[in-house]
């Protein structure tokens, strides 16, 4: 489980950083750099839920030993 954790945040910071690639800094509103910025917002989340279950797991084996 963990080493599936670990690929979900490799596969989410590789579209992080391929979808800031395709945002247009000029026109952020535009129609293609919408679907960027929201990919990029959506790739954060998921690397942040997947930090917050790693250490909530690290967590619950301090408390059971």
């Amino acid at each position: 489980m963990k080493y599936f954790i670990y690929f979900l945040m490799l596969s989410a910071l590789g579209l992080l950083i391929y979808n800031i690639t395709l945002i247009d800094f000029n026109d952020i509103m535009g129609e293609n750099s919408k679907i960027a910025v929201a990919c990029v917002l959506s790739s954060l989340c998921v690397i942040v839920l997947m930090l917050i279950l790693l250490i909530s797991r690290e967590i619950k084996k301090k408390t059971e030993a």
